[in-house]
């Protein structure tokens, strides 16, 4: 090779780089290689990037797009968007440039109706990865009457169609995580085979090990089992942990901190969960805690109304089958959002209250003729009033237009 001859991207002479490419009379040198193939690499990232779970590109679209089904709990929104974001970035490239990208499984702990399993629903539109749910409390150690821990990536498995390889880069919600909490005195009264004992059963599989999955049902001596590697699993868990708050009050007493704005924002710490029961190792499988606050009397306003698939707009709907427009007042909605706080069951007790109040007209009001719209006011909530019923004054009208139509105190 001549030892003038040049890079013809760069112009570098033979001597200056370590290797030059010589086709014909075009040369291209080493470091200019180099340059093109980081190039194409930044490309191809930028592509799957583009077309990642049905366009939600980056953690604050996926967090708009759960904004739309999930009112408030910002700070647990934030952390699932970034979660998800890097699953879907280490299911790509599980080694990047020499440097193994593990896992971060996280931890949803709130009060009873604030939104946990409706966040994890929510996901499930939108990921392009098996999606599986699955239930804590029906868990128990292996040999005992029950499911195991394996039943977990059973469903994964079913969810991915059995395809081995879709499954084992998928997410799992384990609800209700808080019901394997150790009991108290366990250690001197037995085996506690549905609490520390699935602790102990779930530790491989939150970690990442390759497991025997049944493909249908339990483990047995005839079942078809799969080497099911879930190192590559999402595993987020969540939880009410009742009475965490009270624990964590008990460290306050000998302390100095005595502002209850400040307790609240206290961040929930692991050594609070393993004080709820929890073991250290467990814990120490899902570094990241995602805390969801009780909803406000606000919150639950936005809940009837705002979500897309928002309880109130699902009773218009009802009506508007039935030819009738159905609307309600705000003083209305705030009462029953009210209501619904009063009780303490958080969103999940909206329905059972809204069904109530909605009752007596779900009943009466499809066998009215010419009926046109109801609007539910205040007083029909408290059931001291009635809904005020239009008709179409053009038809002949009977005697039900002056029907009283009054609701169950609920």
């Amino acid at each position: 090779m001549s030892s003038d001859r040049k890079c013809d991207f760069c112009g570098s002479s033979i001597d200056s780089v370590n290797k030059l490419f010589s086709v014909d009379e075009v040369s291209i040198c080493d470091r200019c290689v180099s340059m093109c193939h980081g190039v194409l690499e930044k490309q191809s990232i930028k592509k799957q990037k583009e077309e990642f779970s049905l366009g939600l590109s980056v953690p604050k679209q996926i967090k708009e797009y759960l904004d739309g089904y999930v009112i408030g709990q910002d700070e647990a929104k934030k952390a699932i968007s970034v979660a998800i974001y890097n699953h879907y970035k280490r299911i790509d490239k599980p080694s990047f440039r020499g440097v193994e990208l593990e896992k971060s499984n996280i931890m949803l702990i709130g009060p009873s109706g604030s939104g946990k399993t409706l966040l994890a629903k929510s996901l499930a539109k939108i990921i392009n990865v098996p999606f599986a749910i699955a239930d804590a409390t029906s868990l128990t150690e292996a040999g005992y009457v029950g499911e195991d821990v394996e039943s977990i990536l059973s469903r994964l498995l079913s969810a991915s169609d059995f395809d081995i390889e879709k499954a084992q880069k998928g997410i799992v919600y384990i609800d209700e995580i808080d019901k394997i909490a150790k009991m108290a005195g366990s250690a001197s009264s037995g085996r506690d085979v549905s609490g520390e004992g699935v602790q102990q059963a779930l530790l491989k599989i939150l970690e990442g090990a390759d497991v025997y999955v049944p493909q249908k049902g339990k483990k047995s001596a005839t079942s078809d089992n799969i080497l099911f590697n879930t190192s590559q699993v999402l595993f987020i868990c969540g939880g009410a942990f009742v009475g965490l708050e009270k624990k964590e009050e008990k460290s306050y007493k000998m302390g100095f901190l005595s502002n209850d704005e400040e307790k609240k924002q206290k961040p929930i710490t692991p050594k609070d969960l393993i004080n709820y029961g929890l073991i250290p190792e467990f814990i120490g499988r899902i570094p990241v805690i995602a805390k969801l606050e009780e909803l406000t009397l606000e919150d639950l306003v936005r809940i009837l109304k705002e979500p897309k698939n928002a309880l109130l707009s699902q009773y218009m709907a009802l009506f508007e089958l039935d030819g009738c427009e159905l609307v309600f007042a705000d003083e209305a909605i705030e009462l029953i959002a009210q209501m619904a706080l009063d009780r303490g069951v958080g969103a999940r007790g909206l329905r059972g209250i809204v069904e109530q109040i909605m009752l007596p007209l779900s009943y009466e009001l499809p066998s009215l003729d010419n009926l046109t719209k109801c609007t539910i006011t205040k007083e029909f909530v408290e059931g001291i009033g009635d809904a005020l019923l239009v008709f179409d004054e053009k038809e002949e009208q009977n005697d039900d237009k002056e029907m009283k139509i009054a609701t169950a105190v609920v």
